[in-house]
């Protein structure tokens, strides 16, 4: 066995363990990168690094998207088809795949993007850690992981890392599988509950280059990075 980030391109391998904790196992189940699931290396290159999560704007609407969903998205631009990810802020793209599932599909739907939707990066979010008030109790979560409920205020549906400080809203929908609803109701948050923002904590943003795995699962092209694909073992 080998790690993904010692397979030369247009090698197709077979990925046989993932090592790390919950979340970077999580984060690679995202990217389809599970035991026994078989992909092609297509390059590996530099690339700005995207380590939080991607602000960007359809329809006239901005919105966020945690990192590990924003992977799954496809674009055309310039007659090239690419990974979101792929983007630079200020520039555009039509989604042309979102996925490898019908969930996926789904869940980009609630948040208005569908295929053929003009999609425009914005740019890269700063780490930041949202502290909420669930009944008497404090929790925390990143904006990204918070993108993921959406929010009724005053007659709107927002995305809960929308919230101002001080703001309160109803939980009205959580978007994701069953894990991540597993996950919200052990944190206290449950559809039609109170939930409001305490305060925002915010670690300015480094821009660094880094180097990504380019890889060709089914028909889905995903970007990997590379300290996650030195999580992956395959043979």
């Amino acid at each position: 066995m080998k790690l993904l980030s010692e397979v030369e391109p247009e090698e197709t391998v077979t990925v046989k363990k993932t090592d790390g904790g919950v979340e970077a196992k999580s984060h690679l189940n995202e990217l389809g990168i599970v035991e026994g699931n078989v992909l092609t290396v297509i390059a590996t290159e530099p690339v700005h690094v995207h380590a939080g999560p991607i602000s960007l704007k359809t329809a006239g609407k901005e919105l966020v998207i945690a990192r590990g969903w924003a992977n799954k998205i496809m674009v055309e631009r310039e007659g090239k088809v690419l990974p979101l990810l792929r983007l630079e802020a200020g520039e555009k793209g039509t989604v042309k795949n979102m996925g490898d599932s019908k969930s996926f599909e789904g869940y980009f739907t609630e948040l208005g993007i569908g295929m053929g939707s003009e999609i425009e990066f914005v740019k890269h979010l700063p780490d930041t850690t949202l502290v909420f008030k669930v009944d008497d109790s404090e929790i925390t979560m990143g904006e990204g992981q918070a993108s993921k409920v959406l929010v009724e205020k005053e007659g709107q549906t927002i995305q809960l890392n929308y919230l101002r400080e001080g703001e309160n809203a109803k939980i009205g929908k959580i978007i994701g599988g069953v894990s991540l609803l597993e996950k919200f109701e052990q944190m206290g948050l449950a559809e039609g509950g109170k939930i409001t923002l305490v305060r925002k904590k915010v670690q300015p943003p480094v821009p660094k280059m880094g180097t990504y795995v380019s890889a060709k699962i089914g028909d889905q092209l995903v970007t990997i990075g590379r300290g996650l694909s030195e999580r992956v073992w395959v043979e």
